[in-house]
C-alpha cells in the first residue's frame, strides 16, 4: 500500500476573514497558524503547502492577558554597529498594529523556505476593511 501525498493541483484552497477584536493574541495566532499551514484539513501533507488563505481584521482591537501590554518587547536590528531597535507592545500597537499578529503567527510557522510560503497566504488589516471581498471569505470561528 502507497502512502497517498497531496499535489499542488489537488489543494482547493478556501478564503478564511477573522474578526480579532477582542480575542487573545496566542490563541487567534495558533489558530491562524494551524489553517495557513493545513493542518485543519484531513490531506494534510507535511512538506507542501495546503493550507488557507486567512484575512485578520480589526488587529488594533487585539488583546493581551498580564502585564504584556508593557512588558512584551518586540526587537529589530538594522545590520550595523549598535543598530538594535526595540518597541513596547503599547507603542507597537499605536505604530504597526499589524505587525502584532504577524510577529505571533509567523513564530509559529515552520523556519525554512516553506515557513516563509505559507506566510504570504496571512493578510493582517488594523480597521474593519479589508479589499479581498471578491474572493468571498468565510468566518473562521475560533472555538
Amino acid at each position: 500500500m502507497r502512502t497517498w501525498t497531496v499535489r499542488p493541483g489537488d489543494i482547493d484552497r478556501q478564503w478564511f476573514v477573522v474578526d480579532a477584536k477582542d480575542v487573545v493574541l496566542g490563541r487567534l495566532a495558533t489558530k491562524v497558524a494551524t489553517v495557513l499551514r493545513g493542518k485543519h484539513r484531513p490531506q494534510y501533507t507535511p512538506h507542501a503547502d495546503c493550507g488557507d488563505h486567512v484575512v485578520i481584521i480589526n488587529a488594533d482591537k487585539i488583546r493581551v492577558t498580564g502585564r504584556k501590554e508593557y512588558q512584551k518587547t518586540y526587537y529589530r536590528h538594522s545590520g550595523y554597529a549598535g543598530g538594535l531597535k526595540s518597541l513596547v507592545l503599547k507603542d507597537m500597537r499605536e505604530k504597526h498594529p499589524e505587525r502584532i499578529i504577524e510577529s505571533a503567527v509567523r513564530g509559529m510557522l515552520p523556519k525554512n523556505a516553506l515557513g516563509r510560503k505559507i506566510f504570504t497566504k496571512l493578510k493582517v488589516y488594523a480597521g474593519e476593511e479589508h479589499p479581498h471581498q471578491a474572493q468571498q471569505p468565510k468566518a473562521l470561528s475560533l472555538d
